[in-house]
C-alpha cells in the first residue's frame, strides 16, 4: 500500500514516503495503475485554469464510485473554500456509502 500527495508545488513534511502527483491527469493515472492508496493528502489549487484538488476527489465519486471510508485523507490546501469543498464531498460520500451497506 502506498500513499499519495497530490500538491503542484509542494513537498510532504516530515516524510519520504509519499508518491508524489502533480496534477489531475497524474492523481487518475497512479489510481488506475496501483490502485486506491491507504492515504491521500488533496491540494486544491493546482494551477491556473487546470483540474482542481476537488475534481479529482468529484472524479474518485461520482465517476469511479471508490469507496473511501478506508483511506486515511487529509486535505493541505491553503484554499479554505476548497478545503471545505473536498471534505464535505468525501463526508457526503462516505455516509451515502454507510447507507448503502444497511
Amino acid at each position: 500500500m502506498y500513499k499519495l500527495y497530490l500538491d503542484d508545488e509542494r513537498f510532504p513534511k516530515l516524510s519520504n514516503d509519499w508518491v508524489i502527483v502533480r496534477n489531475f491527469d497524474e492523481f487518475k493515472k497512479m489510481i488506475l495503475l496501483e490502485g486506491l492508496p491507504k492515504e491521500i493528502s488533496f491540494d486544491h489549487d493546482l494551477g491556473d485554469g487546470i483540474p482542481t484538488g476537488f475534481d479529482c476527489v468529484k472524479w474518485m465519486v461520482y465517476d469511479m464510485a471508490f469507496d473511501l471510508r478506508n483511506i486515511n485523507i487529509n486535505v493541505h490546501s491553503a484554499n479554505p473554500v476548497g478545503k471545505d469543498n473536498i471534505e464535505g464531498l468525501i463526508k457526503s460520500w462516505n455516509k451515502f456509502m454507510d447507507k448503502g451497506e444497511q
